[in-house]
């Protein structure tokens, strides 16, 4: 459903008319009068690349491709939605302001992800769910998507290519890992899954993507789903509803966790606060956690907020080294991220 939003004009604006209007302008402008497309952006470079990586392995069958507010392929549908702020520059400096980094980026990014989506397109394409041994490898597409996951970080059953041990969130997207895997050029499959359980999945994909090829999709719609251009509301509501999904409702350190790292006692009165420590180190910190959990930075950030935060309330100051306390501080903080990712906040976005 669609929230009509303000009384802004309808006609279509291009970028020539925002591409330089400041943030709280821009965000006034709706996402359908953005009037940005792949054509003659990187996206089309990165999309032609993943193109001929399926030629290099003999696939016939091409997905499309269209601008959205998000990366998705949408059930039953062979083609795959692009978020719109990889289409243009400020665009994508509009995404780093709001959510702290940007979802694909970067080349590496982009081509992991669209490797991944296109998994799931070819999915789609030719219904591979349905089939028996499919079934059996991966587990069935019926399966409801969960609320939250636990991953196993050293099972060998599954693969690793995107953050957060994706793989293990859903049969789907077991199947479009692996096929990402088995479709990128570098990833030496064979000797890097050797001796895994995985290998098996991927050795099958390898040869059904041969038994395919001679064959017509049995799905050949072009339909978008949430097009860019039917997208009415504003960049400002989009982001707002974008954050909220992501607020963290409790803090989740609790009072003992941060006393055995910063102390109030008065011995330790005149050192810095823990406040201004952890607001100092607060960019490093939410990159290092990030990168180690596959958690979105504008997550991690609001549970460092409540964190210092919290630092202030107790009035807490360093105890430690300053180095001691910032690997500590990084551990604890993982540990935490994770704990929350697992039990109901975490992103299945793609």
């Amino acid at each position: 459903m669609k929230r009509r939003v303000g009384r802004l004009r309808s006609r279509k604006t291009g970028p020539s008319h925002w591409e330089h209007l400041s943030e709280k302008n821009l965000l006034r402008v709706r996402m359908c009068d953005l009037g940005v497309g792949i054509r003659g952006t990187v996206l089309e470079e990165r999309i032609q690349q993943v193109c001929g990586e399926l030629r290099a392995r003999g696939i016939r069958f091409r997905p499309h491709f269209w601008l959205s507010d998000d990366w998705f392929t949408p059930d039953g549908v062979p083609g795959v939605a692009i978020p719109f702020y990889l289409a243009h520059p400020r665009l994508a400096q509009l995404e780093r302001a709001k959510m702290l980094e940007v979802e694909g980026g970067t080349p590496e990014s982009c081509l992991r992800i669209l490797r991944h989506e296109v998994g799931h397109a070819i999915d789609n394409a030719y219904r591979l769910r349905l089939r028996r041994r499919r079934v059996r490898l991966f587990g069935k597409s019926s399966q409801p998507y969960p609320e939250h996951y636990a991953p196993r970080p050293y099972s060998r059953s599954y693969v690793i290519h995107l953050d957060a041990w994706y793989a293990q969130s859903h049969p789907d997207e077991d199947f479009a890992e692996t096929f990402a895997v088995w479709l990128s050029p570098d990833s030496m499959w064979r000797k890097r899954y050797a001796g895994w359980r995985a290998l098996t999945k991927l050795e099958y994909t390898d040869g059904l993507m041969r038994d395919i090829n001679s064959r017509k999709p049995s799905v050949t719609t072009r339909r978008q789903v949430d097009p860019l251009s039917r997208l009415r509301k504003t960049l400002g509501t989009h982001y707002r509803e974008k954050r909220e999904r992501y607020q963290v409702d409790y803090p989740t350190f609790y009072d003992r966790d941060l006393r055995r790292l910063f102390s109030d006692a008065p011995e330790f009165a005149d050192n810095m606060p823990a406040a201004s420590f952890l607001s100092r180190r607060r960019k490093d910190i939410r990159r290092t956690v990030a990168r180690w959990t596959g958690a979105y930075q504008y997550l991690v950030d609001q549970v460092l907020a409540e964190v210092i935060q919290r630092c202030r309330d107790l009035n807490l100051r360093l105890s430690k080294p300053e180095q001691e306390t910032a690997f500590e501080f990084t551990v604890l903080l993982t540990v935490q991220t994770m704990n929350h990712l697992h039990t109901g906040r975490h992103r299945l976005s793609l």
